[in-house]
């Protein structure tokens, strides 16, 4: 029961959501229940099938409306008397600047993204409101209280970055069904429906690999006077036959590997079944056609009669994703994937990107992972399975949500009471340790060293008479640092800035400056240079020391350019590095990486917590913390269940996980006295 202290608190604060999906439909009605009266809810989706089975706020008769709305709506029916305002919106709008930000006593976040959420951190450090960040996957939860100058922001410490693959793995030697789903979606869908300018390399690596650039260069156009169904087959003969060919042709790189095996649309799909508007039977294998005993015809599954359908699977009436498709249905799905792209949806071609809520994309991407994986003799995945994998997928359980939400709110009522010595980082583990299933820890102090919430200045390493001004604002200050609208100072010269409030000429100059070196600019970049990066929508400033440094290992700093003194986590496996672009798109250079994204319910990520030198919710010293090595609480978690260590989680239709290998570096921090 809530005092009269906590009821005084509950009633006179003002509540700013952030996000309202899994764990927000469920925070919002415990806010509601626990008394709270003026709430707010920033959200930009809107509802989808898949949000049904556990954001229990939202109906069948919803989907397609905004999430923050419709939750307002619902929430009103059974506590009508509170208000809540809803904003169907991007958090990172203009219209929630600083000012909109210190209105509230304190922001809770269920964001999707790091992008976002970084974006908030900066924001709530700017108005001094605390921050109460969430996140769920699966039966893992956690929920951590920031709060200025007291504790750890969000962003003093590592957040694990996408798993990356090298591109001459994704390319020239796949060996598990991920790095085919890889190939498939950042490298073929994005050549055939993305953007056509953008750097992409499907050619084998081999020692003969540059004679064949010519061929990739044409083979993705339409040639006149060819159809969609030859053109579909040259697509399918090329990455799956020609380019296997290429990949053989080098017979170093297969002397202790199983050779793969090129694939030709002739071998798997006779010319006649193709002109069928059907498909073939499921036991119609390498091309070899189920013969129907009675009439000698092929069978066929049945075809939809509406012109407008847009989903492969139903255009050659295959209706369960579970299954498991035949290399004859992988590559039926395959073509008919492509020739919906370019006869129903050719107004998107050439900016397009994958979607794992795109039906036919997903489609598309899994027909095209089995039949490479079938080439390389790796087990065919289901369209489910491979959805799953795409999008790094972890299916949600609403239990967890729910815990979150009270989790949430007990911090919240603390942090309004001001109530300090109280405040705790608590996980939700799957497997009980020590007999808990909810593990309290002390919060970290600030780091002193995080460029978001203290002054340190950012060291960086580059060349400045190789590197433009335009590799510095994407690949550092975009890429990196997670501004937005990002202002570049040296001294009192401005170099950079974008708005649309500027004026045409000095526009012109700072676009200019892009592909200036940095040595040449107007007020000149070199070695000992200090510069000042702002980003004013997000109330940040910060420092970058520039170091002039003459060379750079290709392999293991692809950007050339080497930024200390900010919070990224390493790459966990030695093959995954850190991708070199900002967009994610693949080049032709060995150096490369290809990143998979991840989507999920409420981003989590796994802290040390010092759980086995100190019991959980027991207060320790400073300077006995800082003498003692602490933990991971995964470890814990791995300890009772085997499992491996969860790293970072997200909130939005689908629980996402990234899975690390479970030995990462044993860390000293300082938990808040």
């Amino acid at each position: 029961m809530a005092s009269e202290q906590q009821l005084s608190a509950i009633k006179g604060a003002k509540v700013l959501m952030v996000g309202a999906g899994g764990i927000g439909c469920e925070l919002l009605k415990t806010l509601a229940l626990s008394g709270f009266q003026d709430i707010h809810i920033i959200d930009m989706d809107t509802i989808e099938v898949s949000n049904l089975n556990r954001q229990f706020l939202f109906r069948k008769l919803h989907v397609g409306q905004s999430k923050a709305k419709v939750a307002r709506d619902a929430i009103l029916r059974f506590t009508p008397r509170i208000s809540i305002t809803p904003y169907h919106a991007n958090v990172k709008d203009p219209d929630f600047n600083l000012d909109f930000f210190k209105q509230f006593n304190v922001v809770l976040n269920g964001l999707d993204n790091l992008d976002a959420r970084r974006h908030v951190n900066r924001l709530c450090l700017a108005a001094d409101i605390p921050l109460i960040e969430s996140g769920t996957t699966g039966f893992l939860g956690q929920v951590t209280v920031h709060v200025k100058g007291k504790t750890e922001c969000y962003e003093c410490q590592p957040k694990p970055a996408p798993k990356s693959y090298p591109v001459c793995t994704i390319t020239s030697t796949p060996s598990k069904f991920v790095h085919c789903i890889v190939w498939a979606k950042d490298l073929l869908f994005a050549k055939l429906f993305g953007d056509k300018n953008q750097e992409n390399d499907l050619n084998v690596r081999s020692s003969d690999s540059a004679s064949s650039s010519e061929h990739v260069e044409d083979v993705f156009e339409i040639k006149n006077g060819e159809d969609i169904e030859q053109y579909g087959r040259r697509i399918y003969d090329h990455v799956f036959g020609y380019n296997i060919e290429v990949a053989l042709s080098n017979e170093e790189t297969w002397r202790n590997r199983n050779k793969p095996r090129p694939i030709y649309s002739r071998d798997v799909l006779p010319a006649e079944l193709i002109q069928e508007n059907g498909s073939v039977d499921k036991n119609h294998e390498n091309g070899n056609a189920v013969k129907n005993q009675e009439n000698g015809n092929v069978d066929k599954f049945f075809v939809a009669d509406d012109p407008s359908a847009v989903f492969a699977m139903a255009s050659l009436g295959l209706k369960n994703p579970q299954d498991i498709w035949s290399l004859v249905e992988n590559s039926r799905i395959f073509l008919e994937a492509l020739k919906l792209f370019f006869t129903k949806r050719e107004k998107e071609l050439g900016q397009l990107t994958f979607d794992k809520d795109d039906q036919l994309a997903v489609e598309f991407v899994t027909a095209a992972a089995n039949i490479r994986a079938d080439s390389f003799g790796i087990p065919l995945h289901s369209l489910f399975e491979a959805k799953g994998i795409a999008g790094n997928i972890v299916h949600a359980v609403a239990t967890t949500n729910a815990i979150i939400a009270g989790l949430i709110v007990i911090e919240a009522i603390k942090v309004l009471q001001n109530d300090t010595s109280n405040y705790r980082m608590t996980y939700c583990l799957e497997h009980p340790s020590r007999k808990m299933l909810l593990m309290p820890v002390e919060p970290f102090e600030p780091n002193k060293s995080c460029y978001a919430c203290s002054e340190t200045p950012l060291l960086l390493e580059v060349n400045t008479h190789r590197s433009m001004l335009r590799d510095f604002v994407e690949k550092i200050i975009k890429a990196k640092l997670g501004m937005n609208f990002p202002l570049i100072m040296h001294g009192s010269a401005l170099l950079y800035e974008v708005g649309d409030d500027l004026e045409e000429d000095m526009a012109a100059n700072y676009a200019a400056n892009l592909d200036k070196v940095l040595s040449e600019l107007p007020s000149p970049v070199t070695g000992g240079t200090i510069l000042t990066v702002e980003d004013l929508q997000q109330e940040l400033s910060c420092k970058i020391n520039i170091i002039h440094r003459e060379e750079f290992d290709e392999e293991k700093e692809p950007d050339r350019m080497n930024l200390s003194g900010w919070t990224q986590a390493p790459p966990k496996e030695k093959e995954n590095t850190n991708i070199s672009s900002d967009n994610g798109a693949s080049t032709s250079t060995t150096s490369q990486t290809v990143t998979l994204e991840t989507y999920g319910d409420d981003d989590i990520e796994i802290l040390s917590t010092g759980t086995e030198s100190v019991s959980a919710g027991k207060k320790r010293k400073v300077s006995d913390i800082s003498d003692a090595t602490t933990s991971d609480l995964s470890n814990i978690a791995d300890k009772s269940s085997g499992k491996k260590k969860h790293e970072e989680l997200d909130d939005d239709d689908d629980v996402v996980v990234m899975l690390g290998d479970g030995n990462s570096d044993i860390s000293k921090k300082k938990r808040l006295q």
